[in-house]
């Protein structure tokens, strides 16, 4: 992937729309702004397959459809989008920013095509906090502005919750989210695959390790027992197999000498 989005980038990168963020987050303002006046224009905005092709606009508008009527909760919904995609940005630059979001643009269309119901962005910005928090995982906010927490596991709560719509979810749904989110999958595939066999290489590199180390303590404990028991120095007998060892000096040999019982009487 990122070899072709190399190429892509030295033929197309020209056309990369630079700070899409900024775009993205005045669209919502002024989106909310203008729901807030008039509410029921949302039905002009949200991505329904039965009308789109005769109302193309529906194509780009709901991309803006705030998450929320609140002031306060659209202000933080702009803040996260604002950061998140900045973010984003700044790592992977312009061109695969706007390719990622292209991806899911597409995504998210050919969901409202399967499932036949209105698709609003929530598809699409999850799969932007996803990319997020797999490139950023320990980046901590404060939940409900209180509580410090990663966004990793914000990321795995998420990600149960879909797993939870794929699992009670028709075929339809699950074919919908798998569409929806074909631009993480593309973008991060590979890195989540190599994730998990690096996981079970190292479980198994740690199995192995231990199944070393138990032999090992094993002939250090049986050596240590060897090295604490007397032995005879000339027919090898040794006291915890049951002979009388005596530590016996002889002028001839010229020093203290262990020697079994039978041996230091001929000696």
């Amino acid at each position: 992937m990122e070899r072709l989005l190399a190429l892509l980038e030295r033929r197309l990168g020209r056309f990369a729309i630079p700070n899409l963020t900024m775009i993205v987050v005045g669209g919502m303002a002024f989106t909310f702004m203008l729901l807030y006046t008039k509410p029921e224009l949302i039905e002009y905005l949200v991505l329904d397959q039965r009308l789109a092709l005769k109302q193309p606009w529906r194509f780009i508008t709901y991309l803006f459809i705030p998450r929320s009527e609140s002031l306060f909760w659209i202000l933080f919904s702009l803040y996260w989008t604002w950061l998140v995609g900045t973010n984003l940005e700044s790592e992977w630059g312009a061109f695969k920013l706007n390719v990622y979001y292209v991806i899911g643009i597409l995504g998210t269309t050919a969901a409202a095509w399967i499932t036949g119901q209105p698709q609003g962005n929530f598809w699409l910005n999850t799969s932007l906090f996803f990319a997020f928090a797999t490139i950023f995982p320990s980046y901590e906010i404060l939940l409900f502005f209180i509580v410090p927490i990663r966004v990793k596991w914000l990321a795995f709560a998420t990600a149960a919750l879909l797993g939870w719509f794929v699992i009670d979810g028709d075929n339809g749904t699950r074919a919908a989210i798998v569409v929806a989110f074909a631009n993480y999958l593309l973008f991060f595939g590979g890195h989540l695959l190599a994730l998990a066999r690096g996981q079970q290489l190292q479980m198994k590199q740690a199995a192995r390790r231990a199944s070393f180390r138990r032999p090992a303590r094993d002939d250090d404990d049986d050596r240590g027992a060897k090295s604490d028991s007397r032995a005879c120095a000339i027919c090898g007998k040794r006291q915890d197999e049951g002979a009388d060892i005596r530590v016996c000096s002889c002028e001839k040999c010229g020093g203290p000498r262990e020697l079994c019982l039978e041996h230091a009487r001929d000696h």
